[in-house]
């Protein structure tokens, strides 16, 4: 089987088709991101990188079975600018395209829960029906995702009920809220939108390493810390250490703009029937 991979920065598709035990004979990938392709060619040396999505041309690959991406989400995110297919998020055309080049027997499409208008437009393109799925069924982390895909069987994962608390490192040390704190977040009105430690799923990771919500308040909510880059990996169910290729403010962007691997392997697994 032949994968071809788009805007799947560090191949979370290819850890998921590990996973589940789906055997592939070429990885092709395309993607921009230094560091992404870093911790990929880090991880799985034999995958293609194959550059830019503009420059691919599906007809100069070998016949693709599986076809995988997650194009840009920042104008259809709530905390981008809004701009839709007019802004980042018009590569979502190029996803089309090369659909329309490979012809696979199986695709599959990631992207944020966005205004109808243009989930309807994506539909209307890929010609089948969003699944909506929370990471928090299978992992500690709150991140609703829209899957299209012509994979036969996708139901909803059954709940593992996994907490923040199960990823955290209990060893790890809160620091006081501090005049930097303070200074950092702005007002303590921010502050107090943080959530504790203890608290059941994490917020959604974000690309930003240093982003608010990447922090988090101890019991009392006198003290904070940041997520560390493990447990970041584990909300993300990425294995332990995929991303120590790479440093931490590149670990934390790579794997806020990466997929939650078992979210993905549970769409895959119906690739075997």
């Amino acid at each position: 089987m032949n994968v071809l991979s788009l805007f799947d920065g560090m191949s979370c598709g290819q850890i998921a088709l590990n996973r589940v035990g789906i055997k592939y004979d070429n990885y092709f990938a395309s993607e921009i991101d230094e560091n992404a392709i870093k911790i990929t060619q880090h991880n799985y040396p034999n995958t293609k990188q194959i550059g830019n999505v503009l420059s691919v041309k599906g007809y100069n690959l070998p016949k693709i079975d599986l076809l995988i991406g997650g194009s840009p989400c920042q104008s259809f995110s709530n905390a981008g600018k809004g701009d839709g297919f007019k802004g980042e998020s018009g590569l979502f055309w190029e996803f089309v395209r090369i659909l329309k080049e490979t012809k696979p027997k199986y695709f599959m499409l990631e992207n944020v829960k966005m205004k109808k208008e243009w989930e309807q437009v994506i539909t209307d393109a890929l010609g089948v029906e969003p699944i909506l799925i929370n990471s928090s069924l299978l992992s500690a982390q709150n991140r609703e995702r829209l899957y299209w895909t012509n994979i036969p069987n996708i139901e909803q994962p059954k709940d593992k009920g996994i907490k923040l608390k199960d990823v955290i490192n209990t060893n790890h040390k809160f620091k006081p809220l501090t005049k930097w704190f303070f200074s950092k977040w702005g007002e303590k009105q921010k502050i107090d939108t943080l959530r504790t430690i203890d608290a059941e799923k994490s917020f959604c990771l974000t690309t930003n390493k240093s982003h608010s919500k990447n922090y988090y308040l101890n019991r009392d909510r006198s003290m904070a810390r940041m997520l560390e880059r493990d447990e970041v990996e584990r909300l993300q169910t990425i294995p332990n250490g995929y991303t120590n290729c790479v440093s931490k403010i590149a670990a934390h962007h790579a794997i806020g703009n990466g997929w939650t691997v078992d979210v993905i392997a549970h769409i895959f697994k119906n690739l075997k029937q």
